[in-house]
Parts: C-alpha cells; sequence; structure tokens
C-alpha cells in the first residue's frame, strides 16, 4: 500500500471514484514467485513456519473480516479485484489496518488457497506473545496433544458459544493450521486460546490457584459427569483422539470423570465429547 493512501485528504463522494484511487495506490501482484505470494504459501502449508515467523494466514471473506475487530495486527491484506468489488466496504477497512495491502490476480489466488474454491481474500497476521492466565471464578478447557485440526476448531467454536473463559491447548495440531481456522469459524480470533508444549505446569499452577482440575476418561469407574458439581473454578482436560488424557496429566488432575454411555460404543469424538463437558460445567 502507498503511503499516499494512508496520509491523503480528500473527499469523495462517488465509490466508483475512491475504488479507483485505491487501486492507483494498490501495487498488484502477478508473479508466482513474488517473495509475498512464496511467503504466504509456506505459513498456510507449514507449521514451524508459521513458529519461526510468528505470523499465521487468514483464508476466505468471514475469517479475514473477522479480524477488524480483533486484537490481530494484521501485516498483509490479499484481495483480487473482483472480491474487492464485491466486499469494497470491509476490503477498505483492511486495507486502513493492514501494514500492507495489494490486488492479487484470479490465478495466483487459486495458486495459494487452501480451498477449492477461492474467495480471493487473504490476511496475513501477527500472532500474540501472552503467557497463559489463569484466574479464580472461571471455567477453561484444555486439551492434551489433540491431532486433528477439525476436531480442534470445532473444540474452540463450541467453547466460544457455550461461554468458556480459554481453551488452553497442550501439544498437537497448532492452532493457527488453516483447517483449525476454518473450523472455528473465527473463534479464535475471538475467544482466549493459549498454546503450550505441556499441560503439567498449567494444571500446577491451576492448583496453586484452586483451580479445580479434571480428567475425562472413557473409564466406566470415573465420576459421572452429569452428577459432578463443577465449582465456579474449574478446568477440565480433553485427550488425545486415539489415547485420550495422558497418564501424567491424569496423575495431576484433581479429579476423573466419565461421560456415562450406552450401546457398545466405546469412546466419543473428542469435539463431541468436548461439547457435553463444557455444557456440564456450565450448567
Amino acid at each position: 500500500r502507498s503511503p499516499l493512501f494512508t496520509d491523503a485528504k480528500i473527499t469523495l463522494s462517488n465509490g466508483a471514484v475512491f475504488a479507483t484511487f485505491l487501486e492507483l495506490c494498490m501495487e498488484k501482484i502477478t508473479g508466482k514467485n513474488n517473495e509475498i505470494i512464496k511467503g504466504v504459501k509456506k505459513l498456510f502449508t507449514s507449521s514451524k513456519e508459521r513458529k519461526a515467523q510468528g505470523l499465521f494466514v487468514l483464508e476466505g471473506a468471514r475469517l479475514v473480516f473477522d479480524a477488524l475487530n480483533s486484537s490481530y495486527e494484521v501485516e498483509t491484506f490479499l484481495i483480487t479485484e473482483s472480491a474487492n468489488e464485491k466486499y469494497f466496504d470491509a476490503s477498505v477497512q483492511m486495507q486502513r489496518k493492514s501494514k500492507n495491502s495489494y490486488f492479487i490476480s484470479d490465478t495466483l489466488s487459486q495458486k495459494i488457497s487452501e480451498t477449492k474454491n477461492s474467495q480471493g481474500v487473504f490476511a496475513v497476521c501477527k500472532m500474540k506473545n501472552e503467557n497463559i492466565s489463569l484466574k479464580t471464578g472461571q471455567k477453561y478447557i484444555a486439551l492434551d496433544n489433540l491431532q486433528d485440526p477439525g476436531n480442534l476448531g470445532t473444540v474452540i467454536r463450541t467453547a466460544e458459544a457455550l461461554g468458556i473463559s480459554s481453551v488452553i491447548v497442550g501439544g498437537g495440531c497448532d492452532v493457527f493450521n488453516p483447517k483449525v481456522l476454518r473450523a472455528s469459524m473465527g473463534s479464535v480470533l475471538r475467544l482466549d486460546v493459549f498454546e503450550c508444549q505441556s499441560l503439567a505446569p498449567v494444571l500446577q499452577k491451576a492448583k496453586s490457584l484452586g483451580i479445580k482440575t479434571y480428567a475425562t476418561s472413557p473409564d466406566s469407574s470415573a465420576k459421572k459427569i452429569n452428577e459432578t458439581q463443577f465449582p465456579k473454578s474449574s478446568l477440565c482436560v480433553i485427550g488425545n483422539e486415539a489415547n485420550g488424557v495422558s497418564d501424567e496429566v491424569m496423575n495431576i488432575c484433581d479429579e476423573t470423570v466419565t461421560i456415562p454411555m450406552l450401546g457398545r460404543a466405546e469412546s466419543l469424538n473428542a469435539h463431541v465429547a468436548g461439547a457435553i463437558v463444557m455444557w456440564e460445567m456450565l450448567r
């Protein structure tokens, strides 16, 4: 984006004229070997690259424009000319919020897209460097080495919908995986979501604050979750899809709870279990 766009003091009543002004101020990227394009593609496909750069990518009109009302900083905004016409008002706002803005061709949009049919709207955002914050009187959900991005994103979305204070992600899939972001429907941008390598120190901290900790288990000897009275200060752990909650985490938690099941099913999908647990915690 040219400094001209930011600093110009003009009054234009005609939207078409203003659109032309924006086009003059924004560089258009057409080459597939452009460093910005290659960088965006790396951020999409590599968790290691995202962590090294401290950046992640949003794709699609809903997710990208959700960032307008978030506390995340937008480093780069990319949009096709056809998408700019379709989402003009939101595009103008995003250009103002972003440090850099570019038009891209439809061909490049499809090339870097992680979806079958690209909407032509992308934003590179900066991760937050925040320590995990635990407070009494709050209810938390923690995820122990969840691997499936769809599960992770759906748990985060459900947590926001039900009113969980924060989601703590211990290992496994990273929060800024494109599939997680899509499955969360923007909840990652609005809810406090913290990442850590291990839940053990977080659980120890919670216990020191008087926050009661629970681990979920398919073991029928565990306390039934629908018979559990969760205190105002509580944290419950959902385990890995295949192995459940790790022994280390299980041993730290104050209590073990289970979701009673009928029939032959031995366990539930992680995001389904998470939804039931959070409902019971908050009812």
